[in-house]
């Protein structure tokens, strides 16, 4: 996926609920196969450029957008900047602060979106007034169909391994190895897995081999060994020619790259590589990063994924792997939607401006939206996006506020397809942690968590103390009885703690 140059983005947020049932902030049901609307249109008398000093803390937000220009960026369900900097954390470190993306922390976790009745998406769009005066925050969430486990399609997987000497230390071939045995116990027959690692060169450690010969796979995981240096290239390179010799019409065709993305040796310029895995893409094998180790190559492994439509996860536990391999096997592996993009378009006559939280580096032109040309995202089977948006609306703001849009590409067909769902201005709730959403809550609390650690590089950190932050999530964990928003929890004590 070609992505534009990352925009720094000082975004202040406060979350609340869309507590109504009104129709405007419900999941629409899925468009199907029906034509592309044409884009929403609103009075011309309302656009109006108002950017001057009467509400400056959203106006003169960098990243801020007047409501005449559409947001539209492509779609993101990389969650593993969340996980690095949970690992960061829990070692008593910060993250680095360009390693930090608000929209993979909100991502990371559940979000009970209505799924759609067939193999597009369900938009969902509720919101909230905020107690700074004229603001709002809105959330548009987008829902793909769980997946039916009893009709997946077969795979043809190829592993490409990192056994270079930085491999060696604990918490990284070891937990890779274990890794590739959780998975290949998974599969099924149908199903085949070659294997390939690299160090200063590539070596095919196993030929396409069908998974009834699991013990010869298992056996040849065992071998793997860390030494030398890191020919990330070569490793790649000889990956995708063993899955393209294997490639399979009716099945999904994956390169699996493991690896802690810190490639110092044969091709290093990242734009070599990036373009060879696009090409690969466009002849329908996607890449999965799964990231490991302490010291981890972050921005190539999600420039790898991106361009290699499919998705970057990091895992630094036995149980991280036991969830990526096995509860969410058929989400992980599978393609739902092909170059999925969203687009929200704010009716100016109610909003002057707003900011999207984080997909800086998602970002796309009005024109690209419609372009099928352009790459957007891979989304699987049960997988959820959200978007929050920090809204500056007018004064007396009434009537439509905006209208979200999401375009995909059918997986075998490339058939394009879109669903839209409006919400009006009266449907923003009026309360903050009392009535509000559980789920935008801990959307909110992510967000705003993510901007504290990326303040150094943003330039201003989140809306809360992490104290009150603590305490908000502290009483969501035990609302929700969620352990991912218990562990929420705990991260932002420990952050408190670092100072």
């Amino acid at each position: 996926m070609k992505k534009s140059s990352p925009i720094l983005a000082t975004l202040t947020m406060i979350a609340l609920l869309f507590a109504t049932a009104c129709s405007a902030g419900v999941s629409a049901p899925d468009a199907g196969a029906r034509a592309p609307a044409a884009p929403q249109n609103f009075p011309d008398s309302a656009r109006q450029d108002h950017t001057g000093g009467q509400m400056p803390s959203l106006d003169r937000e960098q990243g801020a957008h007047s409501a005449e220009e559409p947001s539209t960026f492509a779609l993101d369900v990389d969650t593993a900047s969340y996980g690095y900097a949970r690992r960061a954390i829990q070692e008593g470190r910060r993250p680095e602060p360009g390693q930090v993306r608000t929209e993979e922390f909100v991502n990371a976790f559940r979000q009970d979106y209505a799924e759609p009745e067939g193999d597009g998406f369900a938009v969902h769009l509720d919101g909230a007034r905020m107690p700074e005066k004229g603001t709002a925050l809105l959330r548009v969430g987008l829902q793909t169909r769980a997946p039916d486990t009893s009709v997946r399609r077969p795979v043809s997987l190829t592993f490409v391994v990192d056994v270079s000497g930085s491999m060696a230390e604990p918490g990284r071939l070891d937990l890779v190895r274990r890794a590739l045995h959780t998975l290949v116990d998974q599969l099924v027959p149908g199903d085949q897995v070659s294997i390939v690692s690299f160090r200063e060169e590539a070596q095919v450690v196993a030929e396409m081999t069908a998974v009834t010969y699991r013990s010869d796979l298992h056996r040849s995981i065992d071998m793997l060994s860390a030494d030398g240096s890191t020919n990330l290239s070569d490793g790649l390179e000889t990956g995708y020619r063993l899955a393209a010799g294997a490639f399979r019409e009716d099945a999904t065709n994956r390169v699996i790259l493991l690896s802690d993305g810190l490639a110092n040796t044969g091709e290093t310029a990242w734009q070599a590589i990036l373009d060879r895995v696009s090409e690969y893409a466009g002849k329908k094998i996607t890449l999965l990063c799964v990231g490991v180790g302490r010291e981890y190559g972050d921005q190539l492994m999600e420039q790898l994924a991106d361009r290699g439509d499919g998705a970057a996860v990091y895992v630094s536990t036995e149980d991280e792997v036991r969830k990526a391999f096995t509860e969410r096997l058929t989400t992980t592996l599978e393609v739902r939607a092909r170059d999925a993009k969203a687009q929200v378009a704010f009716n100016p006559s109610a909003v002057e401006s707003y900011a999207l939280l984080g997909y800086e580096d998602r970002a796309l032109t009005s024109e690209d939206f419609r372009d099928d040309s352009k790459d957007g995202g891979e989304i699987g089977p049960g997988h959820s996006v959200t978007a929050l948006y920090r809204v500056r609306l007018r004064p007396g703001a009434d009537g439509r506020l905006a209208t979200a849009t999401v375009r995909w590409l059918d997986p075998d067909t490339r058939r394009p397809s879109e669903a839209d769902r409006s919400v009006d201005v009266y449907a923003l709730a009026p309360a903050l942690w009392g009535s509000a959403s559980v789920r935008l809550q801990v959307d909110a609390v992510a967000a705003d968590f993510a901007e504290h650690l990326r303040a150094p590089w943003s330039g201003k950190g989140g809306t809360w103390s992490l104290a009150e932050l603590t305490g908000q999530a502290d009483r969501l964990a035990a609302r929700t009885e969620d352990p991912a928003v218990t562990e929420l929890a705990t991260l932002l004590r420990r952050a408190g703690d670092l100072g």
